[in-house]
């Protein structure tokens, strides 16, 4: 009783086998049936045609099928980027002191903003006071000898000036008879002292000038030891942590309190290599925040080395942030505008894929033949899908691709676009 059912399944198998699969073969089986009755017409009209004149060959007699194509013309469409990435604060730094000691002010909480400049951490001076005025007292001392050191200088110049007055008289004296060779050597040896006076008096300058300096440096010393007891905001930002508490003991490298920038802020991804070139410094980027939140910028910075392990390329885009919405780290959908490409807008049902698995589309040649085309999607739209790879001016197969093959004639009906 069931024989019935399984032969009916089996038959409707096969049938759909032939039409799916063996489409070609079962079109050129049913031709044959078609050609026979043609040939039965012709030998009964052949006496009349022998008779007749000779008629010309219908457009009929050649199997050609009906489509329906869209003339379409090339426009540029603006394409992007997308990236995976997130946002990143302007700045963050670590505050950190240089000196060491007891916090002597009242802690600011973490949340708070704090302009540039302002005062975050203080240190107690302790002895920093007195080792100043140490300093300047020791400063003033080198000063003094200054003055001492020039007046024996000057001194054994005059004493130069006078021993070499007295040596050129003795020697002329000397060589006209009239002195004696003893007054002249005298005279000579009061030159050489003279002169080494003058380089003593003048290594005392040096050395006075020389203590000025040290003692210069030991003044900037004691004031910067004290300049450091108050540690400032170097930028406006927000506090990401409590200052140091008061009474806590300060040392060099301690931190005292962290502040980040978030106006403007940065979105940071990595473009693939194969992207790389699409993108430039300085085109227009969006987000999708995590939050559903969507913000606009441009790129500030494209990497020209690539990570070692993604071999992607770093990219920030900065976004204005006035009312500090936009947290550091949060996740981002990110799209970079790059430059336009000539692509045609078409249906996304006139896209077919040839016996090798190739996207593509069938177009009307200027022979009227069916030919196959292969293209690149660039995105799909509300009003089709935007492809690349065709020329400028093609006539695409919108309906019955699928029943015709290369270089198969058809007939062709025009869309009447209504954009």
């Amino acid at each position: 009783m069931r024989v019935f059912p399984i032969v009916t399944a089996v038959i409707v198998c096969a049938v759909l086998y032939l039409v799916v699969l063996e489409r070609e073969t079962l079109v050129g089986f049913a031709g044959q049936f078609s050609d026979s009755d043609s040939a039965e017409t012709v030998a009964e009209t052949s006496a009349e045609a022998d008779s007749a004149p000779a008629a010309q060959p219908s457009d009929t007699d050649t199997h050609m099928v009906h489509v329906v194509a869209r003339r379409s013309a090339a426009s540029i469409a603006g394409n992007s980027v997308l990236l995976r990435g997130r946002t990143e604060a302007l700045r963050q730094v670590d505050v950190q002191s240089e000196t060491s000691g007891l916090i002597i002010s009242s802690p600011i909480r973490a949340g708070a903003y704090v302009e540039e400049g302002q005062l975050l951490c203080e240190i107690d001076a302790g002895t920093r006071g007195a080792a100043l005025a140490e300093a300047e007292a020791r400063l003033d001392e080198a000063r003094a000898r200054l003055p001492e050191s020039e007046g024996r200088l000057a001194e054994a110049r005059a004493r130069l000036t006078a021993a070499e007055i007295d040596d050129n008289a003795a020697t002329r004296l000397s060589e006209s008879g009239f002195a004696s060779e003893t007054r002249a050597a005298t005279t000579a040896a009061t030159l050489s002292a003279a002169e080494a006076a003058i380089q003593s008096a003048e290594a005392g300058v040096e050395a006075a000038r020389s203590g000025i300096r040290s003692a210069e440096a030991g003044v900037d010393r004691a004031r910067e030891d004290i300049a450091q007891l108050q540690i400032h905001a170097p930028f406006e930002g927000l506090l990401e942590s409590d200052t140091a508490e008061l009474g806590a003991l300060m040392q060099p490298g301690a931190l005292c309190a962290t502040v980040i920038q978030l106006d403007p802020i940065k979105l940071v991804g990595f473009v693939p290599e194969a992207q790389v070139d699409r993108v430039l410094v300085g085109a227009a980027a969006g987000a999708r925040l995590a939050t559903g939140a969507e913000v606009q910028g441009e790129v500030i910075f494209l990497s020209r080395s690539a990570d070692l392990q993604t071999r992607t390329f770093r990219v920030e885009i900065s976004v204005d942030n006035d009312d500090l919405a936009i947290r550091d780290g949060q996740t981002a959908d990110i799209l970079i505008s790059t430059a336009g490409t000539p692509a045609h807008l078409l249906p996304s049902s006139a896209l077919t894929l040839n016996d090798g698995g190739t996207l593509g589309v069938r177009v009307v040649t200027d022979e009227r033949l069916a030919q196959f085309m292969p293209v690149i999607m660039l995105r799909d739209t509300a009003r089709g899908v935007l492809v690349t790879g065709l020329p400028d001016q093609v006539d695409v197969i919108t309906v019955g691709q699928e029943f015709v093959t290369d270089g198969v004639p058809v007939e062709v009906t025009y869309e009447e676009l209504t954009q």
